[in-house]
């Protein structure tokens, strides 16, 4: 079997953020958590998580400074991004930004799941799923 995969979790909704630790430990993978992203971009730095899920708003640093900070660099990490927000400019400027994915709460944890798989193969999205 491969290696096991790192993900780390940055999202200050620790209810939430410890349901999506429990289903991908389920699933083999390692991981971890972060409560902002000031904390997660160090985290990022540290231990080089195969793949980050991050959300958009939480207090201290939100989502976007991190993309922002990863922007065109070689070693960034696949992102995926999860947020309430329903702007289209938002989603927008994520992907503009890098992300992998851009996912609206609340979602289906098979969702999550198929998009850490294509963020993990090294595919984007590039086109609406159903439901989107």
């Amino acid at each position: 079997m491969a290696e096991t995969k790192t993900i780390l979790v940055v999202d200050d909704d620790m209810e939430l953020s410890d349901g999506l630790r429990v289903m991908l430990e389920r699933k083999g993978y390692r991981v971890m958590q972060a409560r902002d992203g000031q904390q997660g971009k160090q985290m990022i730095y540290q231990h080089h998580p195969d793949l980050v899920i991050l959300d958009m708003m939480m207090p201290r640093m939100g989502g976007y400074p991190v993309l922002e900070h990863f922007k065109g660099k070689t070693d960034a990490p696949p992102i995926i991004m999860i947020t309430a927000n329903e702007g289209s400019r938002h989603k927008a400027y994520a992907e503009y930004l890098g992300v992998v994915d851009y996912i609206r709460k609340p979602f289906a944890m098979e969702k999550l799941l198929e998009s850490v798989e294509r963020g993990l193969s090294g595919q984007t999205t590039d086109k609406p799923r159903d439901g989107e």
